[in-house]
This record gives structure tokens, sequence and C-alpha cells, in this order.
């Protein structure tokens, strides 16, 4: 196990964090049953994965850009993860993370794809969680 100093821990935290929340807000949407709240859902999925990702490229001190395409993100991750081969199905929710928050874009998300981006995200979740674990990091 190798060292890492308590800020990168932290920060870590902070990310795993964020990425819990989105992922509770999203699960939340889904009894709004509205047209609107399903793009909403879909988005905090897509949030959910990448700030999960990322907290795995900040544990491993791995410097990415602004972006909220997780196949990047998964590229990045897969310098130093034997697991990434495992979410490339995360890579459909990149259409989220913009294209749905402003007027004027066409694309419609429907409860079943709400749905799916949830269990991508909890998925991408799980995983990271379980490689940081595996890897040394303390979760409570």
């Amino acid at each position: 196990m190798k060292e890492i100093d308590e800020r990168i821990i932290h920060n870590v935290k902070e990310w795993l964090s964020h990425a819990e929340s989105d992922l509770e807000y999203a699960e939340l949407g889904l009894n709004l049953k509205t047209e609107q709240s399903y793009r909403l859902v879909a988005f905090h999925a897509q949030q959910c994965a990448e700030k999960s990702l990322k907290a795995y490229l900040v544990y491993h001190k791995i410097d990415f850009p602004y972006t909220h395409n997780i196949a990047t993100i998964l590229a990045l991750c897969k310098e130093t993860a034997d697991w990434t081969d495992k979410l490339q199905d995360a890579k459909k929710l990149t259409l989220y993370a913009s294209t749905l928050r402003y007027p004027g874009e066409r694309v419609k998300v429907t409860k079943k794809e709400a749905i799916t981006a949830i269990e991508i995200a909890d998925n991408v979740q799980k995983v990271v969680k379980k490689a940081l674990v595996d890897e040394g990091l303390k979760l409570e």
C-alpha cells in the first residue's frame, strides 16, 4: 500500500461524497414522474459517474482536463486501473452532461433511459469505490 497524504484522501472523499449526492438526487428525481425530471435524472447520473472516476484520478495524482467526457476520463483511469473495460457503457452518459441542461436542445430522456443512467452510474460508483478500498483507501 502506498502512502497518500491526508489532503489527497480528503479530496478523494469529497469527490466521492459529491458523486453520492448526485446519485441520490437522480434517484429522487424518478419520483417526480415528469418528462422534464427524467433529463435531470440523467444529468445527475452522469455527474455521479464523472465525479466517481475523477475521485480515482485524484487518488492516483493523475491530472485531468476540464471535461465531462466519460470516455476521456476512463482512458485516464486505464493508466493505473484494470477495471475500465467493465465500465464502457458509462460512455453513454456523456450525452447527458451538458446537452440536457440548456434550452433549445431536443434530446428527450425517457423514464427507461433515466433508470438505465442511474444503474450505470451506480455501477461506476461501486467499481471505483471497490478499487479504491482494494488499494488501501479507508471509506466509512
